[in-house]
């Protein structure tokens, strides 16, 4: 257990110090999501999506593509959200010829990149402070009840689309499931959900993110306090005086490794800085005490608040719900890989029965859980597929 504990602190302190190489590496792993649309030429729009539980959420927009700005069309809309630990960035982390968020603006898609609550830069409240406990009282409960629903409709007012195709990644999967799952209304503003490295189970996680299991809540409280985990400001404005020193790319990309599982023949070390940018970002205390709940109970249900009495007044039940995957009905699409850690191929493989309307699931053997966005081999294996489908699917809604 306390080889676990050191090898998180690692990425997170090491990670945020050393691993931010000097301008002279890559410029944009200084500037924030929409500076880094801007940097490589495309249109950026920013907004702000206010949650009904105050909750202040950034959103970026790439309107359209570097060669498709004069047409006046409606353009179909995709929204992307991130996984745990990272940010928005991590659909622009490569250049445009192998970023997500740049092939489908490309492409011709309306591109929206949306924020999880206690990420970088989504530390916002209309009342609360983040240096409060109650602005960190939240697991992703609370973002499948609130963000998700809060962003997709802000959306969908300032497209005038009726529906949208959803995209996303390890966290970003499970809230989408979790959502489209009890909330049928949301659902149906879905015309296609694509879940990249799938998380809706987490028995089977190697690596260091199982560390949260071998933790009591209260343990887990008393190592790493109430608020944010390992905050990142603290190693943000440490890294402004040391990350002009060039460190081993190699290490860094170990300390990922052991969080996301190792397939070094996807990674370009000459972007290190960006991916631990970007995929190492903030989140709560709180909602790790609930993935070490997942991993030890192989359920997915909402947290538990440690004893039937405080259950019962959280849900009206001694049990916290579960989350009821059979019950989404909207069409999925699925990318998973046989190397990843997160999203392991055992609790996949329980995942797939669960889904009804599965209409397309890609598995690529050396695939670990960022490569899907971030590998050498992305666009090949995932983005041009992902348009493919699309493609096909915004044609006659079949594949």
């Amino acid at each position: 257990m306390l080889w676990l504990l050191r090898t998180m602190c690692l990425i997170h302190v090491f990670g945020n110090i050393f691993c931010l190489f000097g301008p002279d590496k890559n410029p944009e792993v200084k500037m924030n999501v929409s500076e880094i649309i801007e940097y490589w030429g495309y249109p950026s729009e920013e907004y702000e999506v206010v949650t009904d539980d105050g909750y202040i959420l950034p959103i970026d927009r790439i309107r359209h593509g570097k060669d498709n700005a004069d047409s006046s069309a409606p353009k179909t809309v995709v929204f992307c959200l991130h996984g745990l630990f990272s940010t928005a960035g991590v659909w622009v982390l490569n250049p445009p010829d192998n970023s997500l968020a740049f092939i489908l603006a490309d492409a011709g898609y309306d591109v929206w990149l949306g924020s999880s609550r206690g990420s970088t830069w989504a530390k916002k409240h209309v009342t609360l402070n983040t240096d409060s406990k109650e602005y960190w009282a939240f697991s992703y409960d609370q973002m499948i009840k609130h963000d998700l629903p809060a962003t997709i409709d802000f959306i969908l007012k300032k497209t005038g689309q009726k529906q949208i195709y959803y995209i996303g990644h390890s966290q970003g999967t499970l809230i989408a499931l979790g959502a489209f799952a009890t909330n049928q209304e949301l659902a149906e503003k879905i015309k296609l959900s694509i879940l990249i490295a799938p998380v809706r189970t987490v028995k089977h996680v190697k690596g260091s993110g199982r560390l949260p299991a071998y933790y009591t809540p209260t343990a887990f409280k008393l190592a790493f306090g109430e608020k944010e985990f390992l905050p990142t400001v603290v190693f943000s404005k440490l890294s402004k005086h040391v990350c002009d020193i060039n460190l081993v790319d190699v290490g860094c990309a170990a300390l990922l490794g052991s969080l996301n599982g190792y397939a070094v023949e996807q990674l370009n070390l000459s972007r290190v800085d960006m991916y631990v940018t970007h995929s190492l970002a903030g989140t709560s205390v709180q909602i790790l005490i609930h993935y070490g709940q997942a991993i030890r109970s192989g359920v997915f249900q909402a947290y538990d608040w440690g004893s039937p009495s405080l259950n019962m007044q959280h849900y009206n039940q001694t049990t916290p719900p579960v989350y009821n995957v059979e019950d989404v009905k909207v069409p999925i699409a699925m990318f998973t890989g046989l190397k990843d850690y997160l999203s392991n191929p055992e609790d996949v493989a329980n995942l797939v029965p669960k889904i009804s309307n599965l209409i397309y699931h890609k598995t690529i053997s050396d695939f670990s859980h960022l490569d899907f966005i971030a590998g050498l081999n992305a666009r090949k294996e995932v983005s041009e597929e992902i348009l493919t489908i699309i493609r096909k699917f915004d044609g006659d809604g079949k594949l």
